[in-house]
């Protein structure tokens, strides 16, 4: 069984530091070997590509971007009217994705339009989130370039709206099913996976074969996975290891104090299994 590989999640770790550069020059400088960008917008992708080279750091994951955040947008994929600003947004992804040489795009579906009911939308949320996976996945492929839906979790600050009811994610995989693209997987969030349904030894044996991507963080807080907290990640780190998880570990969580010493957690593992070998 091999070292899971970890990234960087740059958007959350090193937040001392003002830039995208930065902060992947620090994840470098702190053993990394890959990182992912929530939203790289900001930056012109060659210079973050620059960046990433000089330090030794591939790119593994990067968001659509999110829309109106002033309007309270967190995504736009399941959105009604929405959907010629999210196949602008995914261009763009496409764009930063190939300049970055990141394989991988959340797509993300959004939140439920302020001011709708929930159940009022719900279905006319499916359909439009099922079409634009539908032609994300196309756009997709013609770049060799693989995406990743979550299912959100509605008690987290984000709110995200997904297409999975409290307590399964099986809805989620029947997206998948029915779009029916080998370049549309699952991105496991351990941290949401807990609050909503919890019983993450099953669910993870269960729905591993269908994720692409995993990201950890401490439940409540959101903190590192080293600290306090619900989750024993030395059992659920063996677990995906026993699983055969070849894919990466994405660090997407709050730092509780100065980043580089919260590590110890990655350091820890480190010394106890070693790091993947390049290609693992």
């Amino acid at each position: 069984m091999a070292p899971l590989r970890f990234s960087a999640n740059v958007s959350w770790l090193f937040p001392e530091l003002p830039s995208l550069p930065a902060r992947l020059r620090a994840a470098g400088s702190s053993g990394f070997e890959a990182a992912e960008v929530g939203w790289p917008y900001g930056e012109p992708p060659e210079a973050l590509a620059r960046t990433a080279q000089e330090v030794g750091l591939q790119l593994v994951l990067i968001n659509t971007p999110p829309g109106d955040r002033e309007k309270g947008e967190m995504g736009l994929g399941a959105v009604p009217g929405r959907q010629a600003a999210f196949r602008d947004g995914l261009e763009q992804a496409v764009v930063y994705a190939k300049a970055l040489g990141c394989p991988r795009i959340h797509l993300m579906a959004g939140r439920v339009p302020q001011g709708a009911d929930r159940a009022a939308v719900r279905d006319e949320m499916d359909t439009v989130f099922l079409e634009n996976l539908r032609h994300a996945a196309g756009v997709l492929a013609q770049g060799e370039l693989y995406s990743r839906i979550l299912p959100g979790a509605r008690r987290t600050l984000w709110g995200c709206w997904s297409p999975s009811t409290p307590a399964s994610r099986t809805p989620a995989a029947a997206i998948l099913e029915k779009v029916g693209r080998p370049n549309l997987q699952l991105q496991m969030d351990i941290f949401h996976w807990q609050i909503m349904d919890g019983n993450l030894t099953g669910n993870i044996r269960k729905f591993l074969p269908l994720v692409g991507h995993v990201q950890v963080a401490q439940v409540p807080g959101r903190g590192e996975p080293g600290s306090p907290g619900e989750l024993n990640f030395p059992y659920l780190f063996q677990l995906l290891e026993d699983e055969g998880y070849k894919g990466f570990v994405g660090c997407e969580y709050q730092p509780r104090g100065d980043t580089v010493e919260g590590l110890s957690w990655l350091r820890s593992y480190w010394d106890k299994r070693g790091r993947p070998q390049s290609g693992q």
